[in-house]
């Protein structure tokens, strides 16, 4: 892609309706928020989600927040509690992000959620993010539009410096008043905890619930313990770098090294990154250790043999 092939598009109805239309095909789209411009993608399609991850350049699958028009939409989501219920009056739109749990037939990519069985959402207090989130009419997964390591974007400017011509289009409304990320509570166990701070602070947070707000430590992973050595692991045995299954094995395939089921026959990365969970999960159920193919370390390799090394670890 070259550089004249990100749109810049602004903030009217025509160009709104032009992002919304390039979601629904599968493409990028960087937007403003009150907190920093996020780069957008349909949360429920795999492959378009995977492109998140390549366009910035982390080869890491940390679950996305996922963006909303409507609290309703939440609700359809996740399992809605009474104090998602109070921050989300008090507080949305706005820049809080609530992790809650997933319900069953959710729709999202494993790759939004990286396996797990909790999201995050938020609705943004942005008149542009709002006016494309209700033309798209779906979920949004949407991190910060800049290449990984990179200072967070609060410009349109600011994308393009790092995504041009690697994303579809940027929706340009000026800069973001906030300019912090979104305040992260977790939801889903006993008790609430900031997992991240940010534009909502945290005494705000206790006082809507009426009770102090415990907060995560500095280096632990949003939403779920993503850091252990076993993690994202079925509940069979999971054996790495193979070429054919053992009799007991069922095979998850790569490339020309097939399998009851194959991350991508084309030995496309995004597409492997896509299907890497729902695979998985499909393998599981049917009761065997897995053997899996060799993928290359390379791009979203990186993130995917992590993954399965997880996968594979000593339990």
């Amino acid at each position: 892609m070259s550089n004249s092939d990100t749109l810049r598009l602004g903030a009217g109805p025509a160009d709104i309706a032009r992002a919304a239309d390039l979601m629904r095909a599968g493409r990028l789209v960087a937007f403003p928020t009150e907190t920093v411009y996020g780069l957008g993608a349909d949360a429920r399609n795999g492959a378009a989600v995977a492109a998140i991850y390549a366009a910035k350049g982390r080869p890491s699958f940390n679950p996305l927040i996922v963006h909303l028009a409507e609290a309703a939409q939440a609700r359809a989501l996740v399992r809605w509690s009474a104090d998602a219920e109070s921050l989300a009056r008090a507080f949305w739109p706005g820049p809080l992000s609530m992790v809650l749990p997933l319900r069953e037939r959710h729709g999202l990519s494993g790759l939004v959620t990286a396996g797990l069985d909790t999201v995050a959402l938020r609705i943004p207090a942005h008149p542009a993010a709002l006016a494309l989130l209700r033309a798209a009419d779906m979920p949004v997964a949407a991190p910060s539009a800049n290449p990984s390591g990179r200072i967070s974007p609060t410009s349109a400017a600011h994308v393009l410096s790092g995504l041009d011509g690697r994303i579809a289009a940027v929706v340009n409304d000026g800069p973001c008043a906030v300019g912090v990320e979104s305040t992260v509570v977790g939801l889903a166990g006993s008790a609430p905890v900031i997992l991240r701070p940010g534009g909502v602070p945290r005494a705000a947070i206790a006082a809507c619930l009426g009770r102090d707000v415990a907060v995560a430590a500095a280096d632990a992973p949003l939403s779920a313990p993503g850091q252990m050595a076993s993690h994202y692991a079925p509940a069979a045995a999971v054996r790495l770098d193979a070429m054919a299954p053992r009799d007991t094995e069922v095979m998850l395939g790569f490339g020309p090294v097939p399998g009851d089921l194959n991350l991508s026959p084309d030995g496309d990365l995004a597409e492997a990154a896509a299907h890497l969970f729902e695979y998985l999960h499909r393998l599981d159920a049917m009761g065997r250790p897995i053997a899996v193919a060799p993928v290359p370390e390379t791009g979203l390799g990186a993130a995917i043999n992590d993954r399965l090394r997880r996968a594979a670890a000593p339990r």
